[in-house]
């Protein structure tokens, strides 16, 4: 029979063994999917050197974050200390659930787990979990070069939230923030944050890392295309077909839009067969039936190859110029002090205004908004949402120990 002492013990870490913020999302196959984290530079850094602190394609970081990929030697351009960045990582299946192990760190002069795990990655990972991914026996001493596995949180979820396509954002918490308020941000809903946090309350506490789901367009390429299943959150962009296509997603739908890419050099053809028209060009013909429209799509990169498609249809009215999302110059400042605040996922509108994809102010970047912490408050949504199905587990579980423990 445990004593009492032991008994208090146990329920005291209750709340850190069966309420945990960090989403884990069980997996059993192979399958990869492109999640995301929210990452703040802990010091001016190079675009080149933050894409190889996380092993990505420098070309890819910028694009996830809208940022103008055609910007004179953008690979050198510094961003700057405490801005907060969308960073694209691999999520897999790896020891039974979904986590990203595709990053490696070489360890410098005076590191130690606690600083890389809080300071170089954000908070993004644990001194205790780099500890085991890498089997150290004694954290206090590390080889100065000794290459490290990061085990970065992400989650795949089928790529869909309440049926819709979603990339999955792990971010984490900072004081103030409130559930109600990364809601709001990310056009949310509080519930939907719960349900796919398995979240019983909606306490967090800094250092807690959520799970996002952002809005985002997928896509319908041949299967046996290389970009199979390109998926892209809404205002951003993604580089594909060997650098020779662009596509975006947003902010006035969630269709996908893909056209030649600013970096499209010896690329294969991408005129539509039988037509004039060229990859991302529609045309429309007003009818008294209503509008007749032709355009030219992405259908995925096949053997070096850009397939597309040539598609008509009678619509009730012509379509307006295309919006694309705001690009932005590289960031050189931050003008407004909500660093490691998300910035806003833009809103869906059926307006038409076409918005200029570019900055109006070289080198410097704001962000709109106010901080979550000081977000509407929201309420709980009715909308249908997926169950988490760790949240059973782990309450069962704490069930079952602290049954043992009574016996």
């Amino acid at each position: 029979m445990p004593s009492l002492l032991h008994l208090l013990l146990f329920l005291s870490l209750i709340p850190s063994l069966c309420f945990s913020k960090s989403t884990i999302e069980p997996c059993s196959v192979s399958d990869t999917c492109t999640a995301m984290v929210g990452y703040t530079l802990y010091t001016d850094l190079k675009v080149s050197q933050l894409s190889s602190l996380f092993q990505i394609d420098p070309i890819s970081l910028l694009s996830a974050n809208a940022i103008d990929i055609s910007y004179p030697d953008v690979d050198n351009h510094i961003l700057p200390a405490r801005l907060f960045l969308h960073v694209p990582v691999p999520c897999s299946c790896s020891d039974g659930i979904r986590k990203s192990i595709g990053t490696r760190y070489k360890t410098r002069p005076s590191d130690t787990l606690s600083f890389i795990a809080d300071t170089v990655f954000s908070g993004l990972v644990s001194a205790d979990q780099i500890r085991d991914a890498n089997s150290i026996s004694d954290p206090s001493v590390l080889d100065v070069g000794q290459t490290l596995t990061i085990p970065l949180p992400c989650t795949c979820f089928n790529e869909t939230d309440n049926g819709l396509p979603a990339v999955y954002l792990s971010y984490v918490v900072r004081a103030g923030d409130t559930v109600a308020g990364i809601a709001a941000r990310y056009s949310t809903t509080v519930t939907d944050v719960m349900t796919v946090n398995a979240m019983g309350s909606t306490a967090v506490k800094a250092g807690d890392i959520l799970a996002i789901p952002l809005p985002a367009c997928g896509s319908g390429f041949t299967k046996y295309a290389s970009d199979y299943g390109l998926i892209v959150a809404n205002g951003s962009y993604a580089i594909t077909g060997s650098h020779c296509v662009q596509c975006s997603c947003g902010p006035g739908n969630l269709n996908l839009y893909c056209m030649p890419s600013p970096l499209a050099v010896s690329c294969s053809s991408m005129q539509c067969r039988n037509s004039n028209l060229m990859l991302g060009n529609v045309t429309a013909q007003p009818t008294s039936a209503g509008c007749n429209v032709t355009s030219c799509t992405y259908n995925g990169y096949v053997n070096g190859t850009i397939f597309t498609t040539l598609s008509t249809s009678l619509q009730p009215r012509c379509p307006g110029e295309h919006q694309f999302p705001p690009l932005i110059t590289p960031p050189t400042v931050l003008t407004r002090v909500s660093w490691g605040a998300p910035s806003p996922a833009p809103s869906i509108s059926d307006g038409v205004t076409t918005i200029t994809p570019k900055s109006s102010v070289p080198g410097t970047v704001s962000f709109p908004g106010v901080s979550p912490a000081n977000g509407p408050s929201g309420s709980l949504s009715a909308a249908p949402s997926s169950v988490n199905p760790l949240s059973g587990f782990l309450s069962a579980l704490c069930l079952f120990l602290l049954i043992r423990l009574l016996v």
